[in-house]
Formats: C-alpha cells, sequence, structure tokens
C-alpha cells in the first residue's frame, strides 16, 4: 500500500497521556536486543505486522495521519493451541511521538472499544538494547454486571496478553534480525 501524497494526510490524532484510572492494566515488556530506532520503526510500521507475526489475519489503514499513525484496522487470532485459535478485530486511532519515541491507539470499534494503549521504548545503558513496554488501560466491555468481571478475568489475562506478548515477541524478534 502506497502512502498518500502528504496534502491528502489528515491531522494526527490527539490522543493525551495514558489514562492509568482503568479497572483492567495489562503490561507486557521484553528487553530487546536492538537499538532504540530500530525497534520504534519496526514498531511504527503497522502493516508490516503480519509479515513479522504469524497470528496477525490483516492491518489496514482506514485513513493515514502526517505522523505515521491514523484509523487502522486491525486483526490477529488467539491460537489457544492445536487448531483451536480465536479470532479478534478492532479499529484504533493511532498516533505516532518520534520525538518521545511511543505509540499510542484508542480502540474505537470492536469488543474493546474504549481500551486505551502505550507503546514505550526506553533506552538502556548500551545502545543495542532496548526495554519496550506495552500497557492497555480499558475499563472493560459495556455488559451489565458482568463487562468490568469480564475485562478483569478473561479478555485481560487471555486474549489481550496473550496477543500483545506474542506481537512484542514477534516484533523483538524482527528488530533483531535487522539489527
Amino acid at each position: 500500500m502506497t502512502t498518500p501524497a502528504p496534502d491528502k494526510l489528515r491531522s494526527p490524532y490527539r490522543l493525551g497521556p495514558m489514562p492509568l484510572q482503568r479497572h483492567m492494566i495489562v503490561v507486557d515488556e521484553q528487553t530487546v536486543h536492538a537499538p532504540r530506532d530500530v525497534m520504534f520503526r519496526i514498531a511504527c510500521d503497522v502493516l508490516a505486522w503480519p509479515d513479522h507475526l504469524p497470528h496477525y489475519n490483516f492491518v489496514t489503514f482506514r485513513n493515514r495521519a502526517r505522523d505515521g499513525g491514523g484509523l487502522v484496522e486491525m486483526s490477529a487470532n488467539r491460537p489457544f493451541g492445536g487448531p483451536l485459535d480465536w479470532k479478534t478485530w478492532w479499529l484504533s486511532e493511532m498516533s505516532v511521538d518520534d520525538t518521545i519515541p511511543n505509540i499510542r491507539f484508542k480502540h474505537v470499534q470492536g469488543i474493546t472499544t474504549g481500551m486505551e494503549v502505550e507503546w514505550q521504548f526506553l533506552r538502556r545503558d548500551d545502545p543495542n538494547v532496548t526495554h519496550v513496554r506495552i500497557v492497555h488501560a480499558w475499563n472493560g466491555p459495556w455488559w451489565p454486571l458482568i463487562g468490568r468481571v469480564a475485562a478483569m478475568a478473561v479478555i485481560g489475562p487471555i486474549f489481550i496478553h496473550g496477543i500483545a506478548s506474542r506481537t512484542l515477541a514477534g516484533l523483538a524478534r524482527a528488530a533483531e534480525r535487522h539489527s
């Protein structure tokens, strides 16, 4: 997919600081043996995620923003071993800040609507090592009586962690191969 001309790109989404006062917080982190700019660049290139990640079905932009983000549609499988996979889908606003650097997502459609996600890329003493931290914050689906419990007991630890940990590990392998 080609990137639209700069005059055709929308303004970046302004997602603001990560809201951490949510009922469910899921954190996945990993030390990656690759320079921060390499890991950040690979993580920002969400269209290439399916090339690096066998559990991703597709990633498409519905619109692109000048910061490299935009409105992005994603689908991934949560594998449970053997032939058992659970297909997931969501639509997110995505913003990229290459000065920090970080990537932010806000889910605007799908079962995880309202979830906020932040990818942080932290330097270590060694310039060839990066610590990546992914934080998911959410109050859960709007299901009467069980939404919060479902988020904290099932959706967060089984689905979100199950997909995010595989995503981080796969992108870390890609960055380490590239370095």
